[in-house]
């Protein structure tokens, strides 16, 4: 009896709690969708789901109301590239899944199940504003990578929005090693192994008999089907602008194939082109010093060059503590803004930079029609900020999630409250929560 009582109270543990109604109001409201704030505006949020938002928007009766008192209201941002919920402490291997170096399958790799929704760094990437990620994993044993996926994080198990929802590849001097040194056998080899997976779609192969040394196993076929149709989106890390080029030449071969190119730290010197064949770009603000040889174009710029060019931005914390610290992406962005105003550079302005961490990453992984923006029909990922969201030291005051509002309490602050004034003879036990 005592069991199933256990296992009924873990089952309602996982499941989210039911989507409140509510409308925030008296709001400096951002729609996220590169628009001007909004003055004095409201959002309505029914049913988990954005109903209504901007200027003059009744509120319906009985519902909840939150006076924002002239705040910022924002989507919550959206990591554009992350290893949230697949590692808690980096340096510790059993908590660590973002890669899988010694396994015999790549494309086919599906981190889904890998995550967890109660890791310390979920309730801490939270606690800063965010509220979806797209998280991608670190590597395999092959060129390919595997299948990312879409998250919010909430305070349930529920975690996953989109499982599937993307394919990592690197190409460069990562990629050059894992396909035997070079950069023409990283072309050769990711070439060669979408083609065996469409002719194993077209029943022209089978892989029933191939072995652990084959070329590429049914599960890899499967998932690179989908990335040569266009289901799945590719996102490749590239940063040299000659890989650049030969990376969007490669849609000339697999027309459907819808690329995202991560990194691109020297995108800026060949942004037409990317703009031209439509790709859109996930950049690192930081990167703005050679780091390799394939860096040696780094400049802060970047992301500037490539908005005004034309490409669809997004800004993403990689490289950079990417499963701790995707709060970052505020900083990252208001530093582009700051950089307006400096002679000799290019940065966004204030509206295209909360964009570029809200419904950028959003359209990036093709999810703009749901999550990124406080659009009708939209998730209800709200946050209300103490004050401007892109300076520093600002920080959100209170945060929904798919209509939840949600916790800001971490595990960081309820060791701070139990640890910062120990008396002698009172300290508490270690597992006394």
């Amino acid at each position: 009896m005592i069991r199933a009582l256990l296992l009924s109270a873990a089952a309602l543990l996982a499941l989210p709690a039911a989507a409140q109604d509510v409308a925030i109001t008296n709001a400096k409201l951002v729609i996220g969708d590169g628009s001007a704030p909004v003055e004095g505006g409201t959002v309505v949020v029914r049913g988990g789901k954005v109903v209504a938002a901007g200027a003059g928007v009744a509120v319906p009766a009985g519902i909840e109301t939150v006076d924002a008192g002239g705040h910022y209201v924002t989507p919550g941002i959206v990591a554009a590239f992350s290893r949230v919920g697949l590692t808690e402490v980096d340096a510790v291997s059993g908590t660590n899944d973002r890669s899988a170096p010694r396994t015999r399958f790549s494309a086919g790799l599906d981190i889904a199940p890998a995550l967890n929704p109660m890791g310390s760094p979920v309730a801490v990437n939270r606690a800063a504003g965010v509220t979806r990620a797209v998280v991608a994993p670190g590597g395999s044993s092959n060129l390919f990578a595997g299948q990312g996926a879409v998250v919010d994080l909430g305070d349930d198990m529920a975690m996953v929005t989109r499982p599937r929802a993307l394919q990592y590849v690197a190409f460069g001097e990562d990629g050059a090693s894992k396909a035997g040194g070079s950069r023409a056998a990283t072309f050769l080899l990711f070439r060669e192994q979408l083609l065996a997976a469409r002719s194993y779609a077209r029943g022209a192969a089978t892989l029933a008999e191939w072995g652990n040394d084959a070329m590429i196993q049914r599960a890899d076929a499967d998932a690179l089907v989908r990335v040569i149709d266009g289901t799945t989106p590719l996102f490749v890390r590239v940063d040299r602008a000659a890989d650049i080029l030969n990376v969007v030449k490669l849609k000339q071969d697999f027309p459907a194939m819808k690329l995202v190119l991560v990194g691109a730290t020297e995108g800026w010197l060949v942004a037409p082109q990317i703009a031209a064949a439509r790709v859109p770009v996930i950049v690192s603000p930081l990167t703005d010093l050679p780091n390799s040889f394939e860096q040696l174009g780094a400049t802060q710029s970047n992301a500037g060059r490539l908005e005004a060019a034309g490409v669809t931005v997004a800004v993403g914390v990689f490289d950079d503590d990417d499963a701790h610290k995707m709060g970052y992406a505020t900083q990252y962005a208001g530093n582009l803004v700051a950089l307006t105003k400096m002679p000799g550079t290019s940065g966004l302005s204030w509206d295209q930079a909360f964009a570029a961490i809200s419904s950028g990453p959003a359209r990036a992984v093709g999810m703009d029609d749901r999550i990124g923006s406080l659009k009708p029909g939209r998730v209800g990922d709200v946050v209300i900020w103490d004050r401007d969201p892109l300076e520093l030291g600002s920080r959100p005051t209170a945060i929904w999630i798919d209509g939840k509002r949600q916790s800001l309490t971490t595990r960081q602050d309820r060791l701070r409250d139990r640890y910062a004034d120990p008396a002698e003879g009172a300290l508490p036990n270690a597992y006394d929560w």
